[in-house]
């Protein structure tokens, strides 16, 4: 048991709100985190509602002033918990947030980092982005939420930092893949300048782009550089705490299934939902969670 255990109303409030948001979002994210020993899970849950709440924030319906005003805000509140103001009446949500920080020892930089990923889609600049910014904003939505993982799961060593940050920047990719249809319709288009600009496309808006017969050529470069990325986090998790890390790697096996079901796919049908039935799930988190990892 923790330390730190559920003491009052505003814990146990709090505690249930993020258990709520995650178990709502039917995530691939909420089977990997359910073999964590209930403090940590709950840890994690806080993560990813904070992740949920400030990408909801980014794809909404706002202006893009009205957005990094709110992003902002979060920044803000980001500094108080680090400066340890009172936290008393504060949301569920800052008060999770806040028990998870004191409770493992997360990093500032990271927050602010996906923070900083979220702004990067609210001031519209994802359209088309440059290898170079889709590796950063990889980093940020991502590989900065792995760093924060890793801490709670137990191993923060380097070699699990590189592990965190590179299998962050797959799953991100692996979710651009999917998600190519309902992020057009909200006028973004993550596939690098670098593919688009030979097909002439550098410069079309997201539904040209979607449409355009050479669309599965050019997903499957991206899908490449996604598997190459699943092959370099398995040579990094060679030397981390395989025990440890067993939610990450049920993340990634799901991931990597997804990825190839996708290029199997071929991005011809970009109505069909591409997603792992409740059976692939349940196996994998049986055979990466609770098994041994030889």
């Amino acid at each position: 048991m923790s330390a730190m255990t559920i003491i009052g109303e505003q814990d146990i409030a709090a505690r249930d709100y993020v258990r709520k948001v995650t178990r709502a979002s039917g995530s691939t994210f909420y089977w990997g985190m359910r073999i964590l020993p209930e403090d940590r899970r709950d840890a994690m849950f806080a993560i990813y509602a904070f992740c949920r709440e400030v990408d909801d924030i980014a794809d909404g319906p706002e202006t893009t002033d009205m957005k990094l005003e709110a992003l902002g805000r979060w920044r803000q509140s980001i500094e108080k918990i680090y400066d340890g103001g009172n936290q008393a009446n504060k949301p569920p949500l800052v008060h999770a947030l806040t028990r998870a920080i004191k409770e493992y020892s997360l990093d500032k930089e990271d927050f602010i980092e996906v923070i900083s990923g979220m702004e990067m889609d609210a001031d519209g600049s994802m359209m088309a982005p440059d290898c170079i910014r889709l590796q950063q904003y990889c980093e940020r939505v991502a590989g900065a939420v792995g760093l924060l993982s890793i801490r709670i799961f137990g191993d923060s060593s380097p070699k699990a930092k590189d592990f965190a940050v590179t299998l962050g920047t797959a799953l991100q990719l692996t979710n651009i893949l999917r998600d190519i249809r309902e992020d057009a319709k909200m006028g973004r288009v993550y596939l690098p300048l670098e593919q688009l600009r030979p097909q002439e496309l550098h410069q079309s808006s997201p539904e040209e782009i979607i449409i355009h017969p050479k669309l599965p050529e050019m997903c499957l470069s991206v899908a490449m550089r996604a598997r190459d990325k699943y092959r370099e986090a398995d040579c990094l998790l060679r030397e981390c705490n395989t025990h440890t890390l067993k939610p990450a790697i049920v993340m990634m096996m799901k991931y990597r299934r997804m990825l190839e079901r996708l290029i199997n796919s071929g991005w011809q049908d970009l109505e069909k939902e591409q997603r792992l039935p409740f059976v692939e799930k349940f196996w994998i988190t049986c055979r990466y969670g609770f098994l041994s990892i030889k």
